[in-house]
């Protein structure tokens, strides 16, 4: 999810993807003798760097272990010539031609969820609170990268006035989650533990901007090219989310799951959304989820 900014920047989602709808994805049509293909997964694996490589802003892309394809969806600024690159550097991985990858479209344009569980606010942003945690057994919550990579100070209200407490870490890009130390004794709530997403899982998403929302995990191990960098190593989901959902948390149950990064679309229109895995940050500052 994204903070919100009275003055928004560039690649805020707010600026990007609001009133953005996604469509239903549809793969690019490949000639009948491609649903024959089969690829080891030394192939498909080389055929995935590729595209790492050469991928644009606003593509993402993870491998369909159902298909053993490598699967990429890309947003509405993604030109038909960028995607023939994309497709001609897997191709010359494989003697079979582009058939190990599988293009997909989707409406607006892929953007870390800055706008405005609860509202946490700094400068002029506004995040969503992820899961609270310990280390060496003091108070901490874990929230997005990209927001604790602008603000150092946290507050529970937008004037600005109930302090939350200071960012202490941060990963973004490449990763997508930051912590933030408890300065105060506000009222702490719990009951998580920490898990691992599959792929058809049903899950639930809260922000600060459109509250709970459910669906699906559609992939991991997913990648996602964003203006400001790529991450990698995401849950790839059908929940809806909006400006200001950034950091909030994906849980299924009472299974903590991860951090909403980014994604494109609206919860009007549906979209495709990325969360940063929980148990990576997890491990990273040495914390445990409550």
């Amino acid at each position: 999810m994204r903070f919100e900014r009275t003055t928004f920047r560039p690649r805020t989602l707010a600026a990007l993807v609001a009133g953005v709808g996604l469509a239903a994805s549809a793969a690019v049509a490949v000639p009948a003798a491609a649903a024959d293909a089969e690829f080891s997964k030394a192939e498909v694996a080389s055929v995935k760097s590729a595209v790492a490589e050469s991928a644009p802003v606003g593509s993402s892309w993870y491998t369909d272990p159902a298909t053993n394809k490598v699967v990429i969806t890309v947003d509405e600024t993604v030109s038909a010539s960028a995607i023939a690159e994309v497709k001609k550097a897997a191709a010359e991985k494989t003697n079979q031609g582009d058939q190990a990858v599988t293009v997909k479209h989707t409406k607006g344009e892929f953007t870390p969820l800055i706008g405005a569980g609860d509202a946490i606010y700094g400068g002029g942003y506004r995040c969503s609170l992820g899961f609270n945690v310990k280390v060496g057994g003091a108070d901490y919550f874990l929230t997005a990268g990209h927001c604790t990579n602008d603000v150092s100070t946290w507050y529970a209200n937008s004037s600005q006035t109930t302090l939350l407490g200071s960012t202490a870490g941060s990963s973004f890009p490449g990763n997508d989650y930051g912590i933030v130390r408890y300065n105060s004794t506000i009222s702490k709530t719990g009951g998580f533990t920490a898990g691992t997403a599959r792929v058809g899982q049903s899950v639930t998403r809260d922000g600060s901007t459109t509250g709970v929302h459910t669906g699906t995990v559609t992939a991991v191990n997913a990648s996602v090219r964003y203006a400001e960098g790529t991450v990698s190593g995401l849950i790839q989901t059908n929940v809806c989310a909006e400006p200001g959902d950034s950091g909030g948390a994906l849980y299924s149950g009472s299974t903590a799951l991860g951090l909403t990064s980014g994604g494109s679309g609206n919860c009007t229109t549906g979209g495709t959304t990325f969360f940063q895995p929980v148990t990576e940050a997890l491990s990273v500052y040495g914390a445990t989820i409550y």
